[in-house]
């Protein structure tokens, strides 16, 4: 056993990880984060440090993105969304009413589909090491609860400026209007728009109860972020170091998506407490959304590859069984 370990420990060398991401220290991906840090810390008797820049410290996700491209920061966890410029398959993964529980998502990256788009990225000089919870985006408003797809006619809501959610929002009648998320609560407050859309967590720490009466559970994406390694930095290390690399993210990522997840059920009872209107909608009319914005998904999965196309549909046809 002693050669063994002498062996791999020679694999190791002292190194410093750079780890930037958006989100306030008191966020599930900074524990995340944290976690990460600790099993690396743990795997290579601390040769490996892990030193987190979090709420924006280094940029945002595409100055971040170019960081880790370029080999002077070594780890970001970005949602998906920022990839759809370098990789334009990862917006597959903010397709509309796609999945409907938090096991639907966890089987549709955890799996083959999952796997080929993180695929794609070495060769932008970017290596993937698995998928985190960001968690299903829901919308509030100040006008009405929405429990059908007719409820969103007429409202304004500001949306991620993101072309898939714009024309799924226009389908339903809404009007999306794009802005920066630093403005946000303003607008709410002014009533320049009437809602937005956002996970639970997100609602509650910006508190959006103040300006906004009605919560409902749209689900109508599910949002994840993705664990990035720059290229650059991978090559560097060995075999041994790759492999505890991998296995410190598989680990982090299942309490990761459990702090995350537990976090978004206690927002929802504080967003009560905090006197918003919640509803659930129902899993048929779900199904009627769904169908309401097919034309939408149809028309941006006509200029993906259609291999990754065909992939993503039949990895939703399995795990709906």
């Amino acid at each position: 056993m002693a050669l063994g370990f002498g062996a791999q420990a020679q694999d190791i060398q002292e190194r410093t990880i750079k780890f930037g991401h958006l989100n306030n220290t008191d966020h599930p991906v900074s524990f995340g984060v944290k976690r990460f840090a600790e099993l690396l810390a743990a795997k290579t008797g601390g040769k490996f440090k892990v030193q987190e820049y979090p709420s924006n410290t280094l940029g945002n996700e595409l100055q971040q993105q170019s960081a880790l491209q370029g080999g002077v920061q070594e780890m970001s966890a970005p949602s998906t969304s920022s990839l759809a410029g370098i990789v334009k398959e990862f917006g597959l993964v903010d397709f509309p009413f796609a999945v409907s529980t938090f096991e639907q998502a966890d089987a549709l990256l955890d799996g083959p589909l999952g796997k080929a788009l993180i695929d794609k990225l070495p060769e932008k000089g970017l290596v993937a090491l698995g998928y985190w919870d960001l968690g299903f985006r829901n919308v509030t408003n100040s006008r009405r609860p929405i429990t059908k797809a007719e409820d969103l006619q007429g409202l304004k809501l500001r949306v991620i400026p993101n072309p898939v959610f714009l024309d799924s929002f226009k389908a339903f009648g809404a009007n999306p209007v794009p802005m920066p998320f630093a403005e946000l609560y303003g607008a709410l407050e002014s009533k320049a728009v009437d809602g937005q859309e956002n996970p639970f967590a997100v609602i509650l720490s910006n508190k959006f109860y103040e300006v906004n009466k009605y919560v409902s559970a749209t689900n109508h994406v599910y949002a994840a972020n993705i664990v990035l390694v720059s290229k650059r930095f991978w090559d560097k290390l060995s075999p041994a170091e790759q492999k505890i690399m991998h296995e410190a993210a598989n680990e982090a990522r299942g309490y990761q998506r459990q702090v995350s997840r537990e976090a978004a059920r206690k927002a929802v009872g504080e967003l009560q407490a905090k006197g918003m209107a919640y509803n659930d909608i129902a899993p048929a009319e779900q199904e009627r959304m769904r169908q309401i914005v097919k034309p939408v998904t149809d028309k941006f999965a006509a200029s993906y590859d259609p291999a990754i196309v065909k992939l993503y549909n039949d990895e939703l046809a399995r795990i709906r069984k």
